[in-house]
């Protein structure tokens, strides 16, 4: 599809001159004769590029840039004047305008340029999609109670320059967290880098955070920048940070206090401005009191202290992360949405999920790929859970003594059965053994009800 572009100009020769020229490259062009037939046009049908003279009577070029960029901020706008000065070019470009052109027009100028403009707006949207992209990859879903708090946290924090320790089991979303506060904040432009301090190797971990001169030692075949370096301006992320070695806390300890260091065989001293956000699954207060970490870091990192609860402490956010999850993995693989029956979503929120929202989105990915059909029922997301549990040992004692978890089961039949004779049960104990209610909840005949409790064996309780 070919770029659209308008031509604003209250002289009709310059309107029909520049369009025959423009089609002529193959562009789409339409035209107006003034300030308010521009806007018009915005309103209805945005060009990618507007070529936008200054000198027009009632509404002049520069009022017509200020209202469209308030109209669609993102517009490309090029400018021309056959009285132009340098006060109005700068005036033009503090509005927002891309450039400026003199008459009388160069036809070999004004294609090229328009060609440079167009080009840059092309970037322009490509960055703003994929932007967006990484924003939504990196999006913390929910609107539990606990995940309202998290939020009004990463707003209180992100827009300081405090430094945050952020807390919580693995796989809660710790660098999503920071990640978030990196974006709330006044670094948002500037780089984020993420380094997982449990990944890299005692001996190398003090080159990746501060870089070495070439020859520093067997292997530096060239001088390499740091992590540090790197996030110069923006924000560095340290994972895991329980699992530094008390030297190299030494040397970020002091990193810290000066915002300097020098890299690994250098005598140079490298000053950066660095916001540092660190995160640990384990209790550093803890590591602190065996002499496994720092106190002084300690305190200097946790300036501001945020905990990411676990997903068993949010789980009426299920629902919208399995949405979530099943969209990003139909984006990256090419999957297709399948719909959660609310039985198999309440398996789901039944469960523990020791492995939090990393294991939520393994588990998604896993039903999107191997359930047949564009439906996931109840027994598929049970069968699914406990394949995962049959392999762990961090399951919860609950799920461990549940029938649903406990065993292999002999035939398809079976384990449905085994379903839903739990489900019937503990349906039966919300509703305080009444069997009418239950019937209702479970949208089935009461006699129907009475049917597969005999025929299932579900031990009964009389009403308290």
């Amino acid at each position: 599809m070919s770029a659209s572009i308008l031509i604003v100009d209250d002289e009709e020769a310059i309107r029909t001159s520049l369009r025959s020229i423009l089609e002529d490259e193959g562009y789409e062009v339409a035209v107006a004769a003034n300030g308010a037939e521009a806007l018009k046009i915005y309103g209805t049908d945005p060009p990618d590029l507007m070529i936008l003279d200054i000198w027009m009577p009632e509404m002049d070029g520069l009022e017509t840039l200020r209202r469209v960029k308030e109209f669609v901020p993102t517009t490309q706008v090029m400018m021309m004047s056959g009285h132009g000065s340098i006060e109005t070019a700068v005036k033009a470009v503090k509005l927002g305008a891309y450039d400026y052109i003199e008459k009388p027009l160069s036809l070999e100028n004004v294609t090229l340029r328009v060609k440079h403009a167009l080009e840059q707006y092309r970037l322009e949207q490509e960055n703003r999609t994929l932007r967006t992209k990484v924003q939504q990859k990196f999006e913390l879903v929910g609107e539990s109670p606990a995940m309202q708090r998290l939020r009004q946290l990463i707003e209180t924090a992100g827009p300081t320059n405090s430094r945050v320790l952020i807390g919580g089991e693995n796989g809660t979303g710790k660098e999503l967290v920071a990640r978030a506060i990196h974006m709330h904040s006044a670094r948002a432009e500037h780089p984020f880098v993420a380094v997982n301090c449990a990944a890299i190797p005692e001996t190398l971990i003090e080159s990746e955070l501060f870089g070495h001169e070439k020859g520093s030692f067997t292997g530096a075949t060239s001088m390499k920048r740091g992590q540090f370096e790197q996030a110069d301006g923006g924000t560095l992320f340290l994972d895991e940070i329980g699992d530094m070695s008390l030297n190299t806390q030494a040397k970020v300890l002091r990193a810290l206090q000066e915002q300097q260091f020098t890299r690994v065989g250098g005598t140079k001293l490298m000053k950066v401005d660095v916001r540092v956000l660190a995160a640990s699954n384990k209790d550093l207060e803890k590591e602190i009191e065996k002499g496994r970490f720092r106190e002084d870091l300690y305190y200097r990192l946790n300036v501001v202290p945020i905990i990411v609860p676990p997903l068993r402490e949010r789980r009426e956010d299920i629902p919208a992360l399995v949405r979530h999850f099943m969209k990003v993995h139909a984006d990256e693989q090419g999957l297709r949405i399948k719909e959660v029956l609310p039985e198999a979503m309440e398996v789901l929120q039944q469960y523990d999920w020791p492995g939090n929202i990393r294991e939520l989105r393994n588990l998604t990915e896993r039903l999107m790929i191997m359930v047949p059909g564009s439906v996931i029922e109840a027994l598929q997301a049970t069968m699914s859970l406990q394949g995962r549990t049959s392999h762990s040992t961090t399951a919860s004692s609950s799920q461990a003594a549940s029938p649903l978890f406990a065993k292999a089961y002999d035939s398809l039949r079976d384990a449905r059965n085994a379903f839903e004779k739990e489900y019937i049960a503990r349906k039966l104990r919300e509703h305080h053994w009444n069997i009418s209610r239950t019937a209702e909840d479970l949208k089935i005949e009461r006699s129907h009800l009475h049917r597969k409790i005999k025929l299932l064996d579900v031990e009964m309780r009389p009403e308290s």
